[in-house]
């Protein structure tokens, strides 16, 4: 294998990373190269800075004091215990810990952040976080700390501690164990950071976007599977397959509609149940709407992809060092506000398709709405059914109310009021990824749901695509004909959605949705 690597390996150049790979490292362990061209960019911009503090000139960072202490010269002889105390002061985090896979996300994309070339750091403190990931080691880092601005000090500083063989690391069981005998364990020499590169490695927004990229290739995922559960419960319900009329769409095109659409006209297509069931003249708007509703969060999903791809590949330190001019620039990248707003718009659309996917589980449940036995069930007040599945849904569904609410309309002010407005864009990330989790209970119960309704509709044959979710359903739940704990039934679909496996099998069936 060369110096370069191999073609699996992922290579963060500063320029084309991208969410899948930042999922492949951080989920799947996929092994990190850093390339030529990254570490000639990043070696050129420490020797513009290692330059420019021998001409003696002031460097924020570097010879300065941090925040409202900017102004506070720093004597030469003291710019390394500067960077140490720095990361020492800051490492203020609590709360329970960040999963593995953020961690690792966020040390990624720090990475390849200095592979931009401005931030001014040695290539042997990137080729530590490499060393980290590939072992791997990673650092034991807390979820509350982080308010967005100046970037995510607190938890970034728990990763820069573990660099200097401080802190802690994470056990694979989630345990917090010593960060220096973790580094040793992995033959990993403990780094001493040198002048700025305490604020390199602190002063930006990868933690926040780390959590948020990772939440949005789930929301992507789980978008499809509520198509997928929009076709079941349609199916089951006799809907009115005109509301999905290309047509329609192409008179009101917006791609996320226009997408649902072609996915639901795919799924519903075949099975004797279009034809046999009585229909209304114009179906709930659950139904006839829902590829304007799901549409909309496909946009929403499809506007925060284009911001983080942009974020993943960008400069947030401060400041910006630019080798090419002999310059740095004090600005304000680290500011996470277009992170932060992208995350808090995807909560919004998470709680929108919950409320809809309830909805579903509603109509199919109300004997009144679906013309089928009072929640599906076998024996109507011997058995209560699927009663409760509705009520832990609509309880997901509060919550994902709540947790809809903005994070950026908020603010706060710190530094002695030098950091007057901040992002809340970690606050803004950990609702985005626990409303993942719970939008994910509330499809799973809507499937179960619906895959009970066909069963009452039987020997009536679904649609093509619909059987196909059906039988992978029925493989690992039995029809509900007698009363159970739901818990296991709930959790068990939970799973099939977790690993991609309804999605799976509705694309082999009918196509990309």
């Amino acid at each position: 294998m060369g110096p370069e690597g191999s073609p699996l390996d992922v290579k963060p150049d500063g320029e084309g990373l991208t969410l899948e790979q930042v999922a492949q490292v951080a989920r799947e362990g996929a092994r990190v190269v850093l390339p030529q061209r990254a570490r000639k960019r990043m070696a050129d911009s420490r020797r513009a800075l290692e330059g420019m503090l021998r001409a003696g000139e002031t460097v924020y960072g570097a010879n300065t004091g941090f925040g409202k202490l900017a102004d506070t010269r720093i004597e030469p002889e003291k710019t390394e215990e500067l960077q140490r105390r720095l990361v020492l002061s800051h490492a203020a985090g609590l709360g329970e810990p960040l999963a593995a896979e953020v961690v690792r996300a966020a040390m990624l994309l720090r990475l390849n952040t200095f592979a931009k070339g401005h931030s001014a750091v040695r290539v042997a403190l990137a080729e530590t976080l490499v060393r980290m990931l590939n072992a791997p080691v990673t650092p034991y880092v807390h979820s509350i700390g982080s308010l967005g601005a100046s970037g995510d000090l607190a938890p970034l500083s728990e990763i820069a501690l573990l660099v200097q063989g401080r802190g802690l690391a994470m056990a694979e069981d989630g345990r917090a164990v010593d960060g220096r005998r973790a580094l040793q364990g992995a033959g990993i020499e403990p780094l001493k950071l040198a002048s700025r590169e305490g604020l390199g490695l602190i002063n930006g927004t990868q933690v926040m976007t780390a959590a948020g990229a990772l939440a949005l290739l789930d929301l992507e995922h789980l978008l499809k599977a509520e198509l997928v559960a929009t076709a079941v419960v349609a199916d089951a319900l006799g809907a009115q397959r005109s509301a999905y009329d290309k047509r329609v769409f192409e008179a009101r095109p917006h791609p996320g509609a226009v997408r649902a659409a072609d996915a639901l006209r795919r799924m519903l297509k075949g099975g004797d149940l279009d034809h046999s069931l009585p229909k209304s003249l114009q179906d709930a708007y659950s139904i006839r709407c829902a590829p304007q509703i799901i549409g909309a969060s496909l946009d929403a999903a499809a506007f925060a992809r284009r911001t983080f791809d942009i974020e993943l590949n960008s400069a947030t330190d401060n400041p910006l060092m630019f080798p090419e001019d002999g310059e740095q620039v004090s600005g304000g990248n680290f500011h996470g506000e277009p992170v932060a707003q992208a995350l808090d718009l995807l909560s919004i659309a998470i709680a929108d398709v919950a409320t809809l996917s309830e909805r579903h589980t509603n109509r199919l449940l109300n004997p009144a709405l679906s013309g089928m036995p009072p929640f599906l069930a076998c024996e109507p007040g011997l058995d209560s059914g699927l009663m409760m599945a509705q009520y832990t849904a609509a309880a997901l569904v509060e919550e994902l109310r709540a947790l809809a609410r903005p994070a950026t309309v908020d603010s706060a002010s710190t530094s002695a009021d030098q950091e007057d407005h901040v992002s809340l864009g970690m606050h803004s990330a950990l609702k985005a990824r626990r409303g993942v989790e719970l939008l994910r209970n509330v499809v799973a119960i809507e499937l179960v749901a619906g895959i009970q309704a066909l069963d009452f509709r039987a020997p009536k044959r679904p649609a093509g695509g619909v059987a196909e979710v059906y039988n992978l359903v029925r493989r690992i739940i039995p029809f509900y004909n007698d009363d159970r704990p739901l818990n296991d039934d709930l959790m068990r679909v939970t799973e099939l959605l977790r690993i991609g496996e309804v999605v799976r099998v509705a694309e082999a069936r009918v196509g990309p949705l």
